[in-house]
């Protein structure tokens, strides 16, 4: 009878054994602290305040209630919010991994003179800024106050999407330039007909992780956007999330400070799960270039 080969973990030894299910558990525990918010914010938005705040979560489902979504879906400035968010990650994406992928390539010629002095420039704006109000008046001089391009274009360079980039593509076969030098490409159309074509994983990468970047940030769109209709999703949840009150709107028909705070804690959960619907969405579709663009970026020298 023909005998079942052991399993890598069989064939560990005791310590390694003992390492492995530490990790695991390590593992395990973590996922659930991952998971177990997550349900619980999805129930918690379809079930009555009064009951979550006096019960908690319930499977009765003469409890539960689609009022916060319908709230949520018909108040204005939630698609207000929505729609600028959406245009502001994706304008910055396009805009930050362009910008990105330019500056890493000259980065990654051995023979570019002047790469160790800009290096060391990347590498200082890392460690050190202008501070809040020193880039505050910068903005305001140069008349961006109140305009998307203050959000937009002072992040869009990250230097450290930059050294992830240009390592990729030192990576690359140099064979591949050499054979475009002898087919008479220049620069430019090695860059975009050869190069990028396969630097599809780094490219998704870090498309990913500016989109996500953007669609969760708030805090300079609260400095320098002044106007309602050109405030993102964030700074609408975080009205509710913070400052525990609804939109102008929402709760119109309700006067008592008790409703407006059982609907307050109602709509927070609503508002979480429609703003993390686009993310939700787009992370499969990037899963399979992440983890190769994160290891060729990460362990070449």
């Amino acid at each position: 009878m023909k005998r079942k080969p052991k399993s890598e973990f069989a064939k560990s030894t005791t310590m390694d054994k003992v390492i492995l299910i530490c990790v695991y558990v390590i593992l395990a525990l973590f996922i659930i602290a991952i998971i177990l918010p997550m349900i619980y914010i999805v129930f918690a938005s379809f079930i009555d305040p009064v009951t979550l705040q006096n019960s908690g979560l319930t499977f009765d489902f003469s409890k539960w209630t689609l009022t916060a979504y319908e709230r949520v879906m018909s108040n204005e400035q939630i698609w207000v919010g929505f729609r600028n968010a959406l245009i502001y990650s994706l304008s910055f994406t396009i805009l930050s991994v362009t910008i990105t992928l330019l500056a890493a390539y000259p980065m990654s010629r051995p023979d570019f003179k002047g790469k160790k002095f800009f290096n060391v420039i990347f590498i200082i704006t890392m460690f050190f800024g202008g501070g809040l109000i020193p880039t505050y008046l910068l903005i305001s001089q140069i008349g961006w106050l109140d305009n998307p391009l203050a959000i937009l274009v002072p992040p869009a360079f990250n230097v450290w999407n930059m050294i992830i980039a240009r390592t990729y593509y030192q990576g690359i076969p140099r064979e591949l330039q050499e054979a475009a030098d002898i087919d008479g490409a220049s620069e430019v159309d090695f860059f975009f007909k050869i190069l990028l074509p396969v630097c599809s994983p780094i490219i998704a990468t870090v498309a990913m992780w500016q989109f996500v970047g953007m669609w969760n940030s708030y805090f300079d769109a609260m400095i320098y956007l002044r106007s309602a209709n050109l405030q993102p999703l964030q700074l609408v949840l975080r009205s509710i999330l913070i400052q525990n009150q609804p939109e102008p709107g929402m709760v119109a028909d309700m006067q008592s400070t008790a409703e407006r705070a059982q609907l307050a804690e109602l709509l927070k959960y609503a508002t979480i799960i429609i703003s993390s619907i686009p993310l939700l969405v787009m992370y499969p579709f990037f899963q399979k270039y992440f983890d190769s663009g994160i290891m060729a970026g990460a362990v070449k020298g």
